[in-house]
């Protein structure tokens, strides 16, 4: 692992061997370019392939970590223990499909730098590019479920389920180790931490690539964050965010 890197890169994974390799090849490229120091965590959440072993195809041990659940723990889970895990002065949550393509990143960081604690991307502003969209379904889902979000959780954002996030580790650290939702809504609880914290976030505009094979399952994923977003609202009632 890199002695003090500037970055560390999070990307929780599930059964993801065939889409990671491009993605490997793409972040190299782009990190392998940079003059700071750098690490990337791929968290492998009980994948039943060999995601686990394309990592060493494209990197070497120095330049990524692969962590391994012990089972299918959830993305939740997966980026709370990358995050925490994580050495870098900034920390970069990403997808493992790079919806978001990687160069984002370089807009992100004058920001983080500038002393803003969180910068998540967003699909929905009047100047993000969403190059590939994604079905009228899982638009309409998202639609439906960001309204829930805004009446239930929180009012700040326009889109909290983009999956390129970014804070300094300190921030992440501060938050997540709070945090208990274990499944996909779990930037919606750390966005509601943020605020609750009087954190700054900015949301930002990105390109953005929608992906045919989407992990999502829109019935049991969207009752899943249904109850999650409740919890968040229970447990802040109960004070177990203190």
């Amino acid at each position: 692992m890199p002695a003090d890197p500037l970055l560390s890169v999070v990307i929780p994974c599930l059964n993801e061997e065939s889409r990671l390799a491009s993605t490997l090849e793409k972040l190299t490229a782009f990190l392998r370019s940079k003059d700071y120091r750098w690490q990337v965590l791929i968290v492998d959440d009980g994948s039943t392939d060999r995601t686990a072993e394309v990592p060493a195809r494209y990197m070497t041990a120095e330049e990524c970590v692969v962590l391994k659940n012990d089972g299918n723990r959830g993305k939740g889970y997966s980026v709370r223990r990358g995050v925490l895990e994580s050495a870098g002065e900034f920390v970069l949550i990403s997808d493992a499909d790079l919806s978001t393509p990687i160069q984002e990143w370089d807009r992100f960081l004058p920001h983080l730098e500038a002393g803003c604690d969180v910068v998540i991307g967003s699909r929905s502003l009047p100047d993000s590019n969403v190059v590939k969209r994604q079905a009228w379904y899982r638009q309409g889902m998202g639609r439906i479920f960001n309204r829930i979000i805004r009446f239930l959780v929180i009012d700040d954002f326009v889109d909290t389920q983009c999956g390129f996030k970014a804070f300094r580790k300190s921030t992440g650290a501060q938050l997540f180790k709070k945090m208990r939702i274990d499944h996909f809504c779990f930037d919606v609880e750390m966005l509601f931490l943020a605020k609750k914290a009087g954190l700054n976030v900015l949301e930002l505009p990105v390109e953005w690539h929608n992906s045919d094979d989407s992990r999502v399952r829109i019935v049991q994923d969207s009752s899943k964050m249904l109850k999650d977003a409740i919890r968040i609202r229970v447990n802040d009632l109960l004070g177990r965010y203190r």
